[in-house]
């Protein structure tokens, strides 16, 4: 993780994408749109945004040319705006309105000073390893593909019985997972729904690979810990209409019959913008209370 460097003399073309559930997104924006002039930001507001932005103000594509992206919600939001940039090396400023927001990089009344910083270049732009997922069929064609900075998670439907998995390490079989799913998690993404299913806690720079059973049914299935050159495949043995994948628990597909979910590192990591100062132990013992209550352990 280095920081940016110098401060930028030209003009930063800032995207801003955002979740209209927030009660506090209209206040941001008109800050936002009062500091960019004397920031030298360049905005571009994605379509939902359009009613605040003023006639001059972009609309933001997954082709606009950035030199960052601002997300204003959650973790949800910043994982959208990971997915929007792709491949693009753009490091992206969360504005956490929420409750959580363990990936984002300040709260609301941090804004102002978070725009300045990032204006001048006083960040870190730390890089987040991002996966490549696929569905294919047994000829080994892909019909569908993504890029995950979370997890994907092959699960089954509506119905409540264990379905079996069968799961293989770069080409090598490993076992049959009886299961309501597996996760396939980042380093970030083993903190969201991985840590939930019972996986362990990888600090984001540990470049890896997590594979989580979800409910095994089984004593003798435990999450892996892969090399992040590891390739992934995972195939259910049910009918496709019990399957599904879910990518970052936002998008995904239906499985077809006899499909592979085929997961590996992405060629690209998401730029996370973090400040000096901060650290993933501090973020990880204030928002998930990492470590124990201090309060509690006291009265012990």
């Amino acid at each position: 993780m280095t920081p940016v460097g110098e401060e930028r003399k030209a003009a930063l073309r800032l995207g801003v994408v955002g979740h209209r559930g927030y009660a506090d997104l209209p206040a941001i924006m008109r800050t936002l749109l009062d500091l960019s002039p004397q920031l030298g930001f360049e905005l571009a507001f994605e379509p939902e945004l359009a009613d605040f932005a003023p006639d001059a103000v972009a609309r933001l594509t997954d082709d606009t040319p950035l030199d960052a992206l601002l997300t204003l919600g959650g973790d949800g939001t910043l994982l959208r705006g990971a997915r929007l940039v792709g491949e693009r090396q753009v490091p992206i400023l969360g504005v956490n309105l929420g409750r959580l927001g363990f990936l984002t990089s300040c709260g609301p009344n941090e804004l102002d000073d978070a725009l300045r910083r990032l204006a001048a270049g006083d960040y870190y732009a730390e890089p987040r390893m991002a996966l490549h997922a696929s569905a294919v069929d047994p000829g080994g064609t892909e019909r569908l593909h993504w890029r995950s900075l979370n997890d994907v998670v092959l699960h089954k439907g509506g119905f409540a019985r264990v379905v079996r998995f069968d799961v293989w390490i770069d080409g090598e079989p490993i076992g049959a997972y009886g299961a309501d799913g597996v996760v396939i998690s980042t380093p970030t993404g083993s903190t969201a729904y991985s840590l939930s299913a019972g996986g362990p806690v990888v600090v984001p720079t540990v470049e890896s690979i997590v594979v989580t059973p979800v409910s095994p049914h089984t004593l003798a299935i435990r999450p892996l810990v892969l090399p992040a050159s590891a390739e992934v495949r995972v195939r259910g043995r049910d009918g496709p209409e019990e399957l599904l994948v879910t990518v970052d628990g936002q998008v995904g597909t239906n499985f077809a019959s006899a499909e592979s979910l085929v997961v590996r590192r992405a060629q690209r990591p998401v730029l996370v913008v973090r400040f000096p100062g901060t650290t993933f132990f501090a973020r990880l013992r204030h928002k998930l209370g990492w470590g124990g209550l201090a309060d509690r352990d006291e009265v012990a």
